[in-house]
Formats: C-alpha cells, sequence, structure tokens
C-alpha cells in the first residue's frame, strides 16, 4: 500500500470526473497513435472527439477473431476489467457490456462470484453488487477495437511498423511518424498529435536524450516474478473467480477466471524466483503447495484445452516520471505501459490506461491541444499514484523486493495486513478494501476513522 503520512492526491474513479460530451462537430486536425494496445486503442477513442483524422499504427496484424497477438506476451494470460475500467467504458461505448458479453465474455458479481485468500483465511462475501468483466485478452482487444473501428474518421493500420517521430529542425514540435509497410516501403504521416502507446520498451526516453531533452527519471521495482497459465474446460455453473495472494512466507500464489467458449484460465505465479514451472506435472506440483486446493483441482481433474502452459516473465515494476519535466516536444504525448508499467498480478493495466484516458479527455477539453502533454502529465500523476502505492506496497511486503519504496509503505502494509485479517469476518472491512483494489476509493479511504476504528478493535470483531 501506500503512506499513511503522504498526502498526494490520489484519483481514482471516485475522483476523476466521468466522460461528459459527445464529438465535437468542429473536430479538426490530424492525430496518430502508434500502438494498438487497450491502452492505444482507449486514447484513439478520446482523440476522435477532438481531431477531425485519428490513425492507430499496430506492427501485428488486425486479427478478426479474438487470437493473442505477438506484440502483447502476457496476452495469453488472465485478465479482467476492474469497476473503474468498467464503468470508464461503458461511457466511452455504450452497450459495452452488452456487446462483451454477446461476444462471450464473462460477467460475475464480484461481492458473491469471487472467493479471495488473503492473509490465511478467505474474505468475507461483499455486501453490494460488483460487476466485474471476465475474457480472454484477445476478446477485451477485439470487442474495443471493433468499437474504435467503427467510428468516423479513425483508422486502424495493422501490419506498419513505427520506425520514428518526424520533428522540425529544432525538435521543438513533432509533426508526424514515419512508418514502415509490410513490403518494405517507407511513408510519412503527418499529424497535429502523435501519441506513443508502445509499451513499456517505449523508445521516447532515448529519442529524447539524443534531441537534447532530458529523459524521465525512472523508478524500477525488482520482483523477479513469472507466472504459467492452463487453459482447462469448465461446467456452465463454473462461474467463480479464485484468487491466492502471495505472502512473505510463501512467495507464489495463483488466480483463475472463467472465460469465453466454457474456458477457464489457471495462472500460477510466483516472485522471487518461485517461478512456476513450464509443463504440466510441475505445475500442478507447483499448484500443490497453495494454501488452498482449488487450482491443483482444476488442473489436475479438468480437461486440458492444449497442452501448452504458457509463460510469462516480469522482472521489475517500471514508472517514468514524465511529470517532472519541464521541457517537452509540442505535439507528443506518452501512454500506458509506456508510462507506467505495473506488476500484472494486481489487474491494474486495462483500467489503469482507461483513467488515463479519461484524463485525456478532460485536459483536452479543458485547455484544448496547448502545452498538452506537460498539463496532461501532471493530471495523470494523481492517477498513477493511487495504483503504484498499492502495487509497489503490495511488492515491499516481501523482504527480497528491490527499488524506491515510498515512504511509510511497511506501516501501512502492516495496517492493511491487520485490516484483511479483519475482513474475513468483517463484511465492511473487505468491502473498504475491494473498492480500493477496483480503483474506486482512494487508498486513503483505507484509513477513514470509520474504517479504522474496526481495524484497530478487536473486540467489535469478537462480538461479531
Amino acid at each position: 500500500m501506500g503512506s499513511i503520512e503522504d498526502e498526494v492526491p490520489e484519483m481514482t474513479l471516485a475522483t476523476v470526473p466521468r466522460y461528459r460530451s459527445p464529438r465535437n462537430a468542429d473536430a479538426a486536425g490530424e492525430a496518430v497513435v502508434v500502438g494498438g494496445s487497450i491502452a492505444g486503442l482507449l486514447t484513439a477513442r478520446v482523440l476522435a472527439d477532438r481531431f477531425r483524422e485519428v490513425t492507430v499504427i499496430e506492427r501485428d496484424p488486425s486479427p478478426t477473431e479474438p487470437v493473442a497477438r505477438r506484440g502483447v506476451p502476457q496476452g495469453r494470460h488472465v485478465h479482467l476489467l476492474l469497476e473503474a475500467g468498467r464503468v470508464v467504458l461503458e461511457d466511452l461505448f455504450p452497450g459495452f457490456g452488452e456487446e462483451f458479453a454477446g461476444a462471450g465474455g464473462v460477467i460475475l458479481d464480484g461481492s458473491r462470484d469471487v472467493v479471495q485468500f488473503q492473509e490465511g483465511d478467505f474474505l468475507a462475501d461483499g455486501t453490494r453488487r460488483l460487476p466485474l468483466y471476465f475474457a480472454t485478452r484477445p476478446l477485451f482487444e477485439q470487442v474495443v477495437r471493433r468499437r474504435v473501428a467503427e467510428l468516423d474518421g479513425v483508422t486502424i493500420r495493422a501490419n506498419c511498423r513505427w520506425t520514428g517521430y518526424l520533428v522540425e529542425g529544432s525538435a521543438a514540435t513533432v509533426r508526424g511518424v514515419e512508418v514502415a509497410s509490410p513490403d518494405g516501403g517507407s511513408e510519412e504521416l503527418d499529424a497535429d498529435l502523435v501519441v506513443d502507446a508502445t509499451g513499456r520498451t517505449s523508445r521516447t526516453p532515448t529519442w529524447l536524450e539524443a534531441r537534447g531533452y532530458d529523459a524521465p527519471e525512472t523508478d524500477e521495482v525488482r520482483v523477479d516474478m513469472a507466472y504459467s497459465t492452463a487453459h482447462v474446460e469448465r461446467p456452465a455453473d463454473d462461474r467463480r473467480m479464485i484468487l491466492a495472494a502471495p505472502s512473505p512466507g510463501l512467495p507464489r500464489g495463483g488466480s483463475t477466471f472463467p472465460v469465453e467458449n466454457g474456458g477457464r484460465l489457471v495462472t500460477l505465479f510466483g516472485l522471487h524466483g518461485d517461478h512456476p514451472p513450464t509443463d504440466r506435472d510441475g505445475l500442478i506440483e507447483f499448484a500443490a503447495d497453495l494454501p488452498i486446493p482449488h487450482f491443483e483441482r482444476y488442473l489436475d481433474a479438468r480437461t486440458w484445452v492444449g497442452e501448452d502452459v504458457e509463460h510469462y516473465p516480469f522482472p521489475t515494476s517500471i514508472r517514468r516520471r514524465y511529470e517532472d519535466l519541464e521541457r517537452f516536444p509540442d505535439g507528443l504525448l506518452v501512454v500506458g505501459d509506456a508510462l507506467t508499467s505495473f506488476n500484472p498480478i494486481y489487474g491494474q493495466g486495462m483500467s489503469v490506461a482507461a483513467l488515463e484516458a479519461l484524463v485525456l479527455h478532460h485536459a483536452l477539453a479543458d485547455g484544448g491541444r496547448e502545452e498538452l502533454a506537460l498539463r496532461y502529465f501532471d493530471r495523470i500523476q494523481d492517477v498513477v499514484d493511487a495504483a503504484w502505492r498499492l502495487s509497489v506496497g503490495g511488492d515491499f511486503a516481501f523482504p527480497q523486493t528491490a527499488g524506491p519504496k515510498p515512504r511509510g509503505t511497511d506501516l501501512s502494509n502492516r495496517y492493511v495486513s491487520r485490516l484483511l485479517r479483519g475482513a474475513h469476518d468483517d463484511e465492511v472491512l473487505r468491502e473498504a478494501f475491494v473498492r480500493v483494489l477496483m480503483l474506486e476509493r482512494p487508498p486513503t479511504t483505507l484509513f477513514s476513522p470509520r474504517i479504522m476504528w474496526r481495524v484497530l478493535t478487536p473486540t467489535i470483531r469478537a462480538a461479531r
């Protein structure tokens, strides 16, 4: 978690105004988004309100079916849409939930259909309905891509590789991009705004340094994590999400979600070198050491969809602090994992990308394109802070984690550990924690007098 003492605002769904305007009739100019990830597609959706033409450049093919793309190495593992992401996508794409379900996506009640094991026991059930969207990453992408492609003025160019930015003489302004087509040809695309949505391997910091700008300072938190995923069959009535969180005494865990086409993804992960195997027998043996039996049962008793075990290493979480830069080229923006790449076990990526798109929408509405990048980076800092403190705070519960630790993390972690133990039988504490986990409420709400009283007064729980 974050620090109790820090007073930096934390923007979540509760503090970012909702999307509020349709496409402007006076939309003008051209924008190019480099990268067709969820972050890139949602950025294109917001830009379509303000620009006459928006082009998304994507180096991978654009599949007609939901299949994993080479450019998304984590695409074969579990994904879910947190409450913050769900609400933003419903606003940006009216009817998104119905279309998602119609495509095969699974919608569960996060209060009753989620089995969450933390701090030695299961958390209590919640008290309110909380829709959670589950599917494979390719299905999420397909539904969003289809809605974006339907927008007037938006073009998605697949099999198109970005090779560099076009600049005016002093590099004070980016005026477009150079791209390479599959036949080896080169093309220049002029643009009033270029957005880097290329992910954690973004080359923009190096590009900035080469042209006399400061590169953003980068925070890296090393977790040395890897996860392995198997795809198994499930009965129609098997609709639970199950999570077993790792702990310092056992730095491994698992999560399993129902997905489309009668399937279930079972993902096991381990931190600091305790990595899951990549073969079936080894994965089942790894699951047997988890504190709950669900994962071993799924892997051992269910029919596998294919025999492959998908594996993905994740060495470090990365945060590039563009908000600290004093100079930045006009006509350029950075979003998504190119800004911050979170430890994926917390499931924040797609939902943070949705909140970032929402902040961009408001930045354009409030000030147009004037100094857009610096204004956007300043605003997005608060959104990233909330998610970063959640994930990095959890990572620093493990003594092997290395990197810049937010002030007060150890104290906060002890408090949250106590809160979770109370949440085993206190639905109010469970609800407070889940709202923060869903990026719906800021982490500071866990330290409200009402919640602290329940956490720090054990006689209340005993009476219950």
